[in-house]
């Protein structure tokens, strides 16, 4: 997963905002053929759990989202798990979508059980998404379960 701190993000598709948070964890979630539900369970913990946000006296790092109440938007990302064969990109360590999409959408539920249900919102699985973000920092940080 790719996880961006932000001030605000929303997901627009076919024109219409579907999804959007104010302060919070912008998250590009992918998914691999080899994920599990544990692999799940685990990147759904250091998601909610990491410290990456400032505490009252400005000392960075301090605070999860959960700590400071915040928001998170999940948007599936199959093409984090590309590869480049020549000069083209290759999807096949991508979980196929037949499976990806209960395999998302359980994710999501368990984030949810995991925080506050209204405070985890997503995407459009298999949507064309137009991601707007406004980056809080710039901060982004690269995140897997075998970390």
């Amino acid at each position: 997963a790719i996880i961006q701190r932000v001030t605000e993000a929303s997901v627009t598709v076919d024109s219409q905002i579907i999804s959007s948070i104010g302060r919070g964890l912008l998250v590009l979630v992918g998914i691999t053929h080899t994920d599990t539900p544990k692999d799940s369970e685990i990147i759904s913990n250091k998601i909610l759990s990491l410290p990456l946000f400032e505490d009252e006296q400005g000392n960075p790092n301090i605070h999860s989202v959960v700590d400071k109440n915040l928001e998170v938007l999940l948007v599936s990302q199959f093409t984090l798990y590309s590869v480049l064969k020549g000069n083209k990109p290759d999807f096949h360590r991508a979980m196929k979508p037949e499976f990806s999409r209960d395999f998302y959408s359980a994710f999501v539920e368990q984030t949810r059980k995991n925080y506050r249900e209204e405070a985890i919102k997503d995407g459009q699985f298999g949507a064309m998404m137009k991601v707007n973000l406004v980056n809080d920092g710039p901060f982004f940080l690269k995140i897997d379960s075998s970390d």
